[in-house]
């Protein structure tokens, strides 16, 4: 054995003793060393790129997969379809259709000078006004090219795939009934949002909810793949208007014929349903088209119904006469002296056109005396009057919503002078609006009840409140019927129905005070008399020439228009022969005398039809 080894490690020294057999060695260690390492690193880099796959594929899945989408998915708006706004027998005044808007991405129509000119055509626009824009927009990413073109056009458009130009589907509101019912309905901008009358008071209730829908759309913007529905459109819901659009375009029509016969700078009217407060008509002039923006003045566009305020002047005695028969110091019988036709209060005087003597109410009414009712004011004191007032509704919103409404002013003073209290029984010292006096007459006409005014076509009456003895509210009618038959409202009778008013003329306020030459003309009435289902007020504002009074400017206007809306509306005629009766004993109404003076109406056989040549 111990030969062996001797032999085996004198082999191993001589192999160590053969040259380059530590080199050998150690180039074999180094080359192990190296291999572990690789082997290593090929570990390391294998465990790491297993890391990142399940770094990408589950931890960071749902970031990275948003980060993507925002490079290549887009959510757009589905627009909600405007609520279509209806008059009470369901005639549209109000609906939305089908647009489309083409905008483009400047930055890509810009390197498409090539196809500018095929664009303008078909766009309909010159073609210097197409390239300026997009020469100014060209380092933004976003323009529009031309809004609310047909389906049509904007398919046409779309066909000639013009880079970066791209259409969106819109809509675009339309109102058939144009000026008619302008002021009452307003109008929307150019995105559907509400902007003036009812479309701005109910825009919440018209707009609706927007939709989403997902796209894919490639780097250049260019739509790639409809991806998804992702949230419906909830329509706008309906508005049924408590307007009749048959009585609107004829309170419409007769008002404009007014205005321009007496060229007046302005005119109202306001038709309101006496058993249940609701709007039938309301009417303005002038008036504008809301499909036509172009001639759109801010003058144009008041509903001057319910944002104008006027002294109501003669067409408040009705309500004077009604304080003073509460007060119970006044009957319907008691007898007022007017005379001498003046009466002096400090260094101010109250006039009647002549001396009408000792008159009963009747009388003082339907000569529209401002003796007779300054007298029961001064009486009864100006609180009683005022109270009175309040309740009928003036100095208070109507409560109807409409944006920008008045609420009118009724003066409350410590201190009352006699010639304060004397023009506050005759309409001066006070505003209302024509809503507010219509209102107001409502009460007369429904036996002392007042109900609220509505826009709205009501499902349920109201019940009312009453804030009049029912006995002097049918009183009050009664004379004023008197008014019509034979005082300054004549020319507010009608052939087939009794009628009920009362004439207001009162001067308009100027720089330097109430002005001499200008007037503003009313006419406030109840029809038919006897059991009243129209209140109606006409204002004409400001007519040129010398028949400016209401019983000549706006009078005429009621009849015509009460005269075709009780027909309309079903209300049976009185006994033709009776009214013949009637008519034969007529009264003329005031006529101008050469100096422009009202003279007292005289009896007359003339019929009623030769009334209204005058």
């Amino acid at each position: 054995m111990s030969q062996g080894r001797r032999v085996q490690y004198n082999r191993r020294s001589e192999s160590e003793k053969r040259p380059g057999f530590f080199s050998r060695v150690k180039k074999a260690a180094t080359h192990k060393w190296r291999l572990k390492m690789l082997q290593g690193v090929l570990l390391i880099v294998g465990l790491a790129l297993g890391y990142r796959v399940v770094d990408l594929q589950l931890i960071d899945r749902h970031f990275l997969q948003n980060e993507g989408d925002k490079r290549s998915v887009r959510y757009e708006p589905v627009s909600a379809h405007r609520g279509v706004i209806f008059d009470r027998n369901g005639d549209p005044l109000a609906v939305s259709t089908p647009v489309v808007t083409i905008w483009a991405d400047p930055e890509d129509l810009y390197k498409a000078k090539d196809r500018w000119a095929d664009l303008a055509k078909a766009l309909d626009v010159p073609h210097k006004w197409l390239s300026d824009r997009v020469e100014v927009n060209k380092n933004k990413d976003f323009m529009y090219l031309k809004r609310h073109m047909t389906p049509e056009q904007g398919a046409a458009i779309v066909k000639l795939k013009v880079p970066g130009v791209q259409a969106t589907d819109e809509q675009r509101r339309y109102y058939p009934a144009a000026e008619v019912t302008a002021h009452l309905v307003g109008f929307t901008d150019i995105d559907e949002t509400g902007q003036e009358g009812l479309e701005l008071a109910y825009n919440d209730w018209l707009s609706g909810q927007p939709g989403k829908r997902r796209v894919l759309k490639d780097r250049k913007g260019q739509l790639a793949r409809q991806a998804e529905l992702m949230e419906s459109a909830s329509p706008g819901k309906e508005l049924m208007l408590s307007i009749d659009l048959r009585l609107q375009y004829m309170a419409y029509r007769e008002l404009k014929q007014a205005v321009e016969k007496h060229r007046a700078s302005a005119g109202s009217l306001v038709m309101l349903d006496v058993k249940t407060g609701e709007v039938l008509a309301m009417v303005n002039q002038p008036a504008y088209n809301p499909n036509n923006r172009s001639d759109m003045q801010a003058y144009k566009m008041r509903n001057r119904v319910v944002t104008d305020m006027v002294e109501p002047g003669s067409t408040l005695k009705p309500f004077t006469v009604a304080a003073a028969l509460e007060s119970g110091q006044f009957q319907k019988t008691s007898v007022i002296n007017t005379s001498p036709g003046v009466m002096r209060l400090g260094r101010d005087k109250v006039r009647d056109p002549r001396n009408y003597g000792s008159i009963d109410i009747t009388t003082v009414l339907r000569k529209s005396s401002n003796v007779g009712v300054s007298k029961m004011a001064l009486a009864i004191g100006p609180d009683k009057v005022l109270e009175l007032l309040q309740r009928v509704g003036l100095g208070q919103s109507t409560g109807t919503g409409f944006p920008g409404e008045s609420s009118g002013y009724l003066p409350f003073r410590d201190r009352w002078s006699d010639i304060e209290i004397a023009t506050l029984s005759f309409g001066y010292g006070l505003t209302v609006t024509p809503l507010q006096l219509a209102q107001a007459y409502t009460v007369l006409g429904s036996g002392g009840v007042l109900r609220p005014v509505s826009l709205i076509k009501r499902d349920v009456i109201p019940d009312g409140v009453r804030v009049m003895d029912q006995r002097i509210a049918d009183d009050l009618r009664k004379m004023l019927r008197e008014v019509v038959h034979g005082g300054t409202g004549g020319r507010a009778r009608i052939d087939a129905f009794e009628v009920g008013g009362k004439t207001g003329t009162a001067r308009k306020v100027g720089k330097n005070g109430y002005s001499k030459d200008r007037y503003i003309g009313m006419f406030a009435g109840l029809a038919p008399i006897d059991d009243p289902r129209l209140a109606i007020v006409v204002v004409i504002d400001d007519p040129i020439g010398q028949t400016y009074y209401g019983g000549l400017t706006a009078a005429p206007v009621f009849s015509n228009v009460a005269a075709g809306a009780l027909r309309l509306l079903g209300v049976e005629p009185i006994d033709r022969a009776m009214n013949d009766s009637a008519r034969s004993m007529a009264y003329v109404p005031w006529r101008l005398t050469p100096d422009g003076q009202m003279m007292e109406p005289r009896h007359s056989a003339t019929r009623l039809s030769s009334l209204k040549k005058g």
